[in-house]
């Protein structure tokens, strides 16, 4: 309960004062954005929290821009080529029985998650929308896990598998 409360803090308070600064430090903005979802991160560590009922949310730029097919409507229609990661991110939530959903943005985010009704999130985005969807979904826990931008933003990014499996492990309790 502590941990949760600290956590309300964090996000209610210490997220929106950081994003003022960051309107003057532009450069610092998305460190900040790290820092809370970092420390959200920790917070929900401490919680020990225990579910079977996660969902897998991913940004729609894992999809490799060459496909043809969009996936926001349904993901498993990916042929699981193996071009992007999401051949790889459906394997893990049918491994792990996951309710698994792409966005494209914060607004179908929050529907999904209103639609699908989980106990807790493995979510993966950038920054700006993990920080601001962690923030927008308290009380919920919300493991952020950034994604890597080697072609700029929101265009085929990667995510760390790894961590995405630490992060089911640490709510399901395996």
């Amino acid at each position: 309960m502590f941990y949760n409360a600290l956590r309300g803090l964090v996000l209610k308070v210490l997220y929106p004062f950081l994003m003022f600064l960051g309107a003057f430090f532009k450069k610092r903005k998305e460190g900040f954005q790290r820092f809370v979802i970092s420390l959200n991160n920790r917070l929900i560590r401490k919680q020990k929290f225990r579910t079977r009922k996660i969902l897998l949310l991913l940004p729609h730029c894992l999809q490799i821009d060459k496909c043809t097919i969009r996936l926001t409507h349904n993901i498993y229609n990916c042929e699981r080529c193996g071009r992007c990661e999401i051949r790889d991110l459906i394997g893990i939530a049918d491994e792990n029985g996951l309710d698994l959903f792409v966005a494209t943005g914060g607004t179908l985010a929050r529907k999904i998650v209103l639609e699908s009704r989980p106990e807790a999130i493995v979510a993966v985005a950038c920054e700006r929308d993990l920080s601001s969807g962690i923030v927008d979904t308290f009380p919920m826990p919300v493991m952020g896990i950034s994604n890597e931008r080697p072609f700029g933003p929101c265009f085929n990014t990667r995510v760390d598998l790894e961590k995405v499996k630490e992060a089911i492990r640490f709510f399901s309790g395996n």
